[in-house]
């Protein structure tokens, strides 16, 4: 038996009916850049998270790079953030010209530890070389980083707090939700999202009506808000997300909650097979996953990995490299023991199929195999 990794067809021929005619609507229409979805997504993803403001765009990384461009992040600006994620948190900074300043991540949730931001931004204050100007804690495997502990040190060091959601829309955190947690935050919906369209997109969240005029300028080129077009009032991006796209991710908006209910008991059926033998994830109290990935850690990951592909069982590892080993951050001159919990994680971190199509059988089969090969 084939076992998807992500089960992406299952969930279309679902939703099929629906899905089509929200895309033959778009054909019909054939409003294809901005159409009216776009902006009735927008409304229903603010509604969702619970802010003012919610702006849709191309992908994850520009939902990344718009507000920093907002807030004028760039050369000699330090932005705080965790080497222990997808390349894109990093890259974004940089190409706002901005330095990432890694910081390591908590053992358990593998997300930016608070105490070692602490210790990163009096570093750069004792240094010099470079301005604290914000930091991108990044919501791994679809759980909220410790905000509340960030927030404190973000407003005790004038930072701007930018949450990467790219990995956990909407996951619960103290009866709020990611997409909330800081100024802004920044999604993406890569078909292999919680939520996801059929290419990229993506969307920036906040309550500050000045940073979101600013987005909405910069997604297109720059342009004069509520003016003429070709008035360009600052350098942008060509950031906008396709009719398409938009008519999409509203109608899996609908099913969203049913999903990461189906979601959360496939992480349930996992832990309870396998928390005696491998580090299964940890979810904080006051705290919930919309399981982007159920990752675990093994201390034999390549006979694991062996062992799951001679049953045709897949599995990934999200990340084997730490971003600040990574060749283009070099010039940073970092080392290995740098960020030693991201570096030893990175050694034994191991993504298991998650979708919320997931049989029961299926996941038996799948946590006998880890209990097996790791036993």
């Amino acid at each position: 038996m084939q076992i998807p990794f992500i089960d992406l067809k299952t969930q279309y021929k679902t939703h099929q009916t629906s899905i089509d005619t929200a895309i033959n609507n778009v054909l019909s229409h054939g409003k294809y850049i901005m159409g009216p979805e776009v902006n009735e997504l927008e409304k229903r993803l603010r509604e969702y998270i619970g802010v003012e403001f919610a702006l849709s765009c191309s992908s994850g990384t520009d939902a990344l790079l718009l507000p920093m461009m907002a807030k004028s992040i760039g050369p000699g600006d330090a932005v705080f953030t965790t080497p222990f994620t997808f390349f894109a948190s990093a890259e974004s900074i940089s190409l706002c010209g901005a330095t990432p300043v890694f910081v390591d991540i908590d053992p358990d949730t593998y997300n930016l530890s608070p105490t070692s931001l602490e210790k990163a931004v009096r570093e750069v204050l004792r240094e010099g070389k470079l301005t604290p100007k914000a930091v991108m804690p990044v919501d791994l495997f679809g759980l909220a980083a410790d905000f509340n502990a960030i927030n404190i040190i973000a407003k005790e060091n004038n930072l701007f707090v930018l949450e990467d959601a790219a990995q956990s829309f909407g996951a619960p955190y103290h009866n709020k939700k990611a997409c909330s947690l800081g100024d802004a935050a920044s999604t993406s919906f890569y078909p292999a999202k919680p939520l996801g369209c059929y290419g990229d997109g993506g969307a920036v969240f906040t309550n500050d009506q000045e940073l979101y005029e600013t987005m909405v300028s910069l997604r297109v080129h720059g342009q004069a808000i509520n003016g003429n077009k070709y008035d360009n009032v600052r350098i942008g991006l060509n950031a906008r997300m396709d009719t398409i796209q938009a008519a999409i991710l509203l109608e899996k908006l609908k099913f969203y909650d049913h999903e990461i209910a189906l979601r959360n008991s496939v992480a349930d059926l996992y832990s309870q097979g396998l928390r005696e033998t491998v580090k299964i994830p940890h979810v904080p109290e006051n705290q919930g996953s919309v399981w982007a990935q159920y990752s675990i850690q093994v201390n034999n990951r390549e006979k694991l990995k062996t062992d799951l592909e001679n049953q045709q069982i897949p599995m990934a590892i999200f990340y084997p490299t730490p971003i600040h080993l990574s060749s283009a951050y070099k010039h940073l001159k970092h080392a290995v023991g740098d960020f030693p919990v991201s570096e030893e994680v990175a050694k034994k971190i191991v993504s298991l199929p998650m979708h919320p199509y997931l049989e029961p059988d299926t996941i038996k089969i799948i946590t006998d195999a880890v209990l097996k090969s790791q036993s």
